[in-house]
């Protein structure tokens, strides 16, 4: 089918089925365009929260969709493609972050949400690439376990006085962004405003005027005064910033930064997600109720 069918059939089936899309903003364009919201992981678990949908469709990864599950159990949850993953959310497992709570006793587990469900449920809170230096901050605890993003961790690590054990996983997407890359940007570009993700390396954000989350960078777009931008993130950002503003530069800190999953999700997954309500997302309910108490928690601060 021509994609405009396939748009006009996914509007057709979201009214039927009284459901909502929501998006990451890593997703393919076309994907972004059928989207009832677009998002960043913080943003999307709001509007999960707040959707009076039956029915969500998660544009995104599995994590994504399992926080959803978790938050909104009386919602039937929705992921076109099953197999879009994150490979950093499987850098831990809740059996090896069980190990590390037994050596650090003392320690509050803090947990970026691109994690799954179980390692959710064996965390204390949840963070997000937004919201990770005020939610540690914000825990009494003098020591933490931060899992499993080591970048994000260690750029953390800047910004508080408590004792951060870092975890040794990492984003492909943004741990392929190199030193090197940006020395030659700053070369070619040297006005550009240069917008950093704090999943990337600290070489890399020592380059960064500003390290942002994924919403964050959007928001800074629109406000700076700047007119030329390299952009530290998945590149489909820079193709979402170019069509919002057109008299403006962007360039991609490096063109390796795509997430392969992400683009698993197509607009045909999405027209069969709703068709034959494939694939439901389950969370058992043991571990869903202790999921869902580290992400409320993580919810609550953010409302403070």
């Amino acid at each position: 089918m021509e994609n405009e069918l396939i748009i006009e059939e996914i509007k057709k089936l979201k009214v039927e089925r009284n459901a909502v899309i929501l998006s990451h903003f890593y997703t393919r364009g076309e994907v972004q365009e059928v989207a009832d919201f677009i998002g960043d992981s913080l943003s999307l678990c709001k509007a999960a929260v707040s959707s009076k949908a039956d029915v969500i469709v998660f544009a995104g990864v599995h994590f994504m969709a399992e926080s959803a599950a978790i938050i909104s159990p009386q919602k039937t949850v929705l992921l076109p493609v099953p197999d879009a993953g994150c490979p950093m959310a499987d850098m831990v497992t809740a059996e090896s972050l069980r190990a590390a709570k037994e050596k650090h006793p003392e320690a509050a587990v803090v947990c970026y949400v691109n994690s799954s469900a179980a390692v959710k449920a064996e965390s204390d809170i949840c963070c997000t690439s937004a919201n990770a230096i005020n939610v540690v901050n914000s825990i009494e605890e003098r020591e933490i376990i931060f899992i499993p993003d080591k970048n994000l961790g260690a750029f953390v690590s800047l910004h508080t006085d408590k004792k951060i054990h870092v975890w040794p996983g990492f984003c492909h997407v943004h741990d392929n962004i190199s030193e090197e890359n940006l020395e030659e940007l700053k070369k070619l570009h040297p006005d550009a405003e240069f917008l950093a993700h704090p999943e990337c390396r600290p070489e890399v954000l020592k380059f960064a005027d500003r390290v942002l989350s994924t919403s964050g960078i959007v928001n800074e777009v629109e406000s700076s005064g700047s007119t030329e931008f390299i952009i530290g993130t998945e590149r489909e950002i820079v193709r979402n910033l170019k069509r919002k503003y057109p008299g403006k530069k962007f360039y991609p800190a490096s063109e390796k930064a795509f997430c392969y999953n992400m683009k698993k999700i197509t607009l045909e997954a999405i027209l069969n997600s709703l068709q034959n309500m494939e694939y439901e997302i389950h969370v058992p309910e043991n571990i869903r109720v202790k999921a869902k108490r580290t992400l409320d928690r993580m919810l609550e601060i953010n409302r403070s």
